[in-house]
């Protein structure tokens, strides 16, 4: 009997993205299996490979090159996508990444770490570029960013402008937000006719022991001694813009108060909240993904589901991309297997029908990850076999 395959795994963060990664474990079942239908659902949470994810999955989208400027000023080509038309979005939908045109990985490896000086602005003119097309939604990823700018750069890119108490620009970056005296949302772009959707699975606020500075910034090189002033220096931006965005009346008066406080306001560095100034809607982004790509209707149609990630472990139940996969898969009547680079002692994985870990086949955890897509192919084969 032939089977109709569903494949939507995540990223293999750091080495493989959730794209080539469910190419790979296609060519894998396609070994062993040729006559079977398989379709490719890459999945993302907002993070690196969000665009290629949407680039493969959904059909008729296009890719739009955009060269932008990067977390240190220099050049950056990126791109971004643009889904087909639809009955809510005649004019399509646009999707844009943080991660390919202000993330830490455009920072070298190792990454060249500025903690203070990176920035959001080519994420923003990247936005800006879909708005100039045409586009009548927009979906935002915002995770591996760099800079902790509140989102800043970001905002000056789409027509905002900071100004200190003389008058004159804030500098890029963290740098300049301890400065900040006058926010002027008065050129701020509008929001597309369908809104502006964020992805992000992180709940952190902006500010505090759970906010931006003291939770993400050691990620991006900030020293323990330079957390306080990092978390001042949003702080007082967030007063500034968030003031602002009131009286322009950017925030719905339908929704809560802009607060620093608010679930996700310190996603990316603070730039959470400076989408929440602008109008947004920050939505976790496994869920948003697997929807806007259709990944319930394919499940309605198929016979196995696979899905993955790098490292499955006992957190992955909470709102991974595999769990969320899962569930739905579950909802549907459909087994489900699981590739993961390695899957730890503390993992649940009883509600998967078949599990690879990439380590046990290529022997280690360091021959995985230096020919992911090669081991992704050995899985695709194994769980074939094991399909029957």
């Amino acid at each position: 009997m032939n089977h109709a395959v569903v494949i939507a795994p995540d990223s293999f963060k750091g080495t493989i993205s959730a794209a080539a990664a469910a190419q790979a474990l296609a060519e894998g079942w396609h070994g062993e299996r040729p006559a079977d239908d398989v379709r490719l659902l890459p999945m993302a949470d907002g993070g690196e490979g969000t665009v290629d994810a949407f680039a493969t999955a959904v059909p008729g989208a296009r890719r739009m090159p955009v060269t932008v400027a990067g977390p240190e000023g220099a050049e950056v080509a990126a791109s971004w996508v643009l889904l087909p038309p639809t009955p809510d979005a005649p004019g399509g939908t646009g999707v844009v990444e943080l991660a390919s045109t202000s993330g830490i990985e455009l920072l070298g490896t190792p990454p060249r770490l500025r903690p203070f000086d990176a920035h959001t602005r080519g994420f923003g003119e990247a936005i800006a570029a879909a708005l100039a097309h045409g586009v009548s939604r927009l979906v935002l990823g915002i995770g591996s960013s760099s800079s902790t700018d509140g989102g800043a750069g970001m905002l000056t890119a789409l027509g905002a402008r900071f100004a200190d108490a003389e008058g004159a620009p804030i500098v890029d970056g963290a740098r300049g937000l301890a400065d900040v005296a006058v926010a002027d949302l008065s050129r701020l772009a509008a929001l597309p006719p369908g809104g502006v959707t964020v992805l992000s699975d992180v709940t952190h606020p902006l500010l505090g022991e759970r906010g931006a500075a003291a939770v993400f910034g050691p990620q991006k090189g900030t020293a323990p001694e330079d957390i306080p002033a990092l978390d001042a220096g949003l702080a007082r931006f967030a007063e500034v813009l968030g003031a602002a965005a009131l009286r322009a009346d950017r925030v719905a008066s339908s929704r809560p108060s802009l607060s620093t406080r608010a679930a996700g306001s310190g996603a990316a560095g603070g730039t959470g909240f400076g989408l929440l100034a602008w109008g947004a809607t920050l939505v976790p982004g496994s869920a948003a993904v697997a929807e806007l790509v259709g990944l319930g209707s394919a499940l309605a149609a198929a016979s196995l589901v696979i899905t993955g990630e790098g490292s499955y472990d006992g957190q992955s139940s909470a709102g991974k991309v595999p769990a969320h996969v899962g569930s739905l898969a579950a909802a549907a009547g459909v087994p489900v297997d699981l590739v993961a680079g390695r899957i730890a002692e503390d993992a649940d994985v009883s509600a998967f029908a078949a599990t690879a870990s990439l380590t046990a086949l290529a022997g280690s955890a360091e021959a995985a990850m230096a020919d992911p897509a090669r081991w992704l192919a050995a899985a695709g084969a194994a769980l074939a076999r094991a399909a029957g």
